[in-house]
């Protein structure tokens, strides 16, 4: 199961644009509150309700954590100490991780992106915490993906589908949207 993490002031074309995208995949996704409720509001007043609450996450069968970006959702998510832990217990396993926007601040304030190559929300680069800043739209190291924008968020989405479900479903999904930017 993919899980997509939603604190109130996230990025809403970001958290939406991976949940639409990847259901068209037929992948496995829920949306998970990091707030005391299910209703989380976007860094543009738009209220989601999530699938699930933070503590109903199964971890045992978790695919991928995905974090939008957004302000002061990437805040909320940097000061939730049990997302914290989890993405930390996450990364030492191996698992896939992506954040897009202002949300690689939060793995590089959990001090997972050491030594890898990242980027992130332009201006924003001080925040990659010892890591080596790109700039590219969507960089993939190792267990880490991270994109730059909610511009690029189809970018994003569709590299994750590539990746998890391979080229051909990737390039099927990207057609069916008309999409034709070459990635």
């Amino acid at each position: 199961m993919i899980y997509v993490f939603l604190a109130n002031g996230f990025e809403e074309v970001e958290a939406i644009t991976a949940v639409d995208l990847f259901r068209r995949a037929e992948m496995q996704v829920k949306t998970a509150s990091l707030m005391e409720d299910r209703t989380v509001y976007g860094s543009k007043g738009i209220g989601v309700e999530a699938d699930i609450m933070f503590g109903d996450v199964d971890w045992e069968h978790c695919t991928m954590m995905v974090l939008p970006g957004g302000m002061p959702g990437t805040i909320n998510m940097c000061n939730h100490y049990d997302f914290n832990t989890k993405l930390k217990e996450y990364n030492e396993r191996g698992g896939l991780i992506a954040a897009i926007c202002a949300a690689p601040m939060v793995l590089g304030k959990a001090g997972i992106l050491g030594g890898r190559r990242a980027t992130i929300y332009d201006g924003m680069e001080a925040e990659l915490l010892n890591a080596e800043y790109t700039g590219e739209d969507v960089t993939v190291c190792e267990n880490i993906v991270t994109g730059r924008g909610p511009g690029l968020a189809m970018d994003f989405a569709l590299k994750l589908i590539e990746i998890v479900k391979g080229r051909e479903t990737m390039e099927e999904v990207k057609a069916g949207l008309l999409y034709e930017k070459e990635l």
